[in-house]
């Protein structure tokens, strides 16, 4: 499931107006893992909306958009929270939440918070040649990597974006055998060993519960 850029999901479809409310502020990437954390923490006092999953494409367009949204909310929320890590933002989006005052996701991306930050950090420089994909990628494979790298149309660059890759790193969300063979199949189509790894939530869950 991905929430269009404008979509806010409250409780009760209206918007949100009473006391004690938090508001995610998250990748359209996130919108499913999210979604079913709070319905299986009965978090009714959060309220979600996403930004589009293609600026994972496009990191240079997440900062002004989470700084829009931001602003656009303060009124209606007690606290605002922003479902990033620096995805590639070169530290623009930690310093713009520091100066307005909202907490983000720790960690250089969702492949690390996924994993959690600190077992990321530990095994990252052993793996420097392995690509990563999470549930939401498998399910968008050719929309997300295969088609905006030009893959479609010249599959003769493949060897030139993802020569020096060594393995596919297929980081799990959940168990769905009919996701991971078709992790395993975007592993052939780029020429990769693959490995499936569950995850589950990682670190997006404890930090989501601690609030």
């Amino acid at each position: 499931m991905q929430l269009p850029s404008d979509q806010t999901l409250t409780n009760d479809g209206l918007e949100a107006t009473g006391r004690g409310r938090i508001l995610l502020i998250a990748c359209g990437a996130l919108a499913r893992e999210i979604l079913d954390l709070k319905t299986a923490n009965g978090w009714d006092h959060m309220d979600l909306t996403c930004l589009p999953a293609i600026y994972h494409v496009y990191p240079d367009r997440i900062t002004d958009a989470v700084r829009q949204k931001v602003e656009a909310s303060r009124d209606a929320y007690d606290t605002i929270f922003v479902v990033y890590a620096d995805c590639g933002t070169g530290g623009l989006l930690k310093a713009a939440c520091d100066q307005m005052g909202v907490e983000m996701v720790e960690g250089p991306h969702c492949y690390s918070f996924y994993e959690g930050n600190q077992r990321f950090a530990e095994v990252s420089e052993s793996e420097i040649t392995t690509f990563y994909l999470t549930d939401f990628l498998v399910r968008q494979f050719d929309a997300f990597i295969w088609k905006p790298m030009g893959l479609d149309r010249h599959p003769e660059l493949r060897d030139m974006y993802f020569g020096n890759y060594e393995k596919l790193v297929y980081q799990a969300q959940t168990d769905d055998p009919a996701l991971t063979q078709k992790a395993k199949d975007c592993a052939d189509r780029l020429g990769l060993a693959f490995e499936r790894r569950f995850t589950g939530y990682g670190d997006l869950a404890t930090t989501l519960s601690r609030l």
